[in-house]
């Protein structure tokens, strides 16, 4: 199913920021939330997670997850790592991999390690983290495919001690929103469509998501939020 037949069904979302309103809404009948800081994951959860951010009037920050993809096929996830030295490789990982030399698979967590510390400064500059510490924290991304980089980002964000962690995605599959329940203490997926299919075909626009995007969103949000 195209995107644009998923939109004309009801099943999608315009874009990002189309997604992410609605997903504000939802998380506010949710709960009653008691200060709490949005999570977005870069780059295509940011336009996500700063519409959230203003649905609550809540600040807004970034974890930076990679994934770590099959060396014959990136594009599938093994598993994923995220600041604070996480990672997390998906059940059955090894199987899949076989006989690829540990080499190769070292010299991919390598490449996504030093990535991952390179959009972390390029995001937030000299400017410091948002505090998370005895916090409600929602972690954000524009949809959940494997959950495997989501998986990484709530135990990366568990080490920080928020008071509760909530994974929030406008789509996912099923069994992925499912999976996680076992690891955030609420998940709100607003669809989980069957068969899933990938995050993109959800949307009607779904271009990527630049790093100067990114920048814009997060020094926009800064400015909004009291200091």
């Amino acid at each position: 199913m195209s995107s644009a037949s998923t939109k004309q069904l009801g099943l999608g979302f315009r874009d990002r920021r189309d997604a992410g309103a609605a997903l504000g809404k939802a998380l506010l009948k949710r709960r009653d939330w008691q200060d709490p800081v949005v999570l977005a994951l870069p780059r295509g959860g940011v336009p996500v997670g700063a519409e959230v951010a203003r649905e609550l009037e809540a600040p807004l920050d970034v974890l930076v997850v990679r994934k770590i993809g099959h060396p014959g096929h990136e594009e599938f996830a093994i598993g994923a790592m995220a600041s604070g030295g996480v990672m997390v490789m998906n059940t059955g990982s090894d199987a899949l991999l076989g006989n690829v030399p540990r080499a190769e698979i070292d010299r991919i967590v390598e490449r996504e390690r030093l990535e991952l510390h390179r959009r972390e400064a390029l995001y937030r500059g000299d400017r410091a983290a948002v505090p998370v510490h005895g916090r409600e924290v929602i972690l954000v991304d524009d949809g959940l495919a494997t959950g495997a980089t989501m998986r990484a980002a709530v135990q990366a964000v568990r080490q920080l001690q928020p008071s509760h962690v909530t994974v929030a995605v406008p789509v996912g599959a099923r069994e992925s929103c499912d999976a996680l329940e076992a690891v955030a203490d609420d998940v709100v997926c607003i669809r989980t469509p069957e068969p899933f299919h990938a995050v993109g075909s959800w949307y009607s626009d779904f271009p990527q998501t630049s790093d100067d995007e990114v920048r814009s969103l997060l020094a926009t949000a800064d400015r909004r939020v009291p200091h």
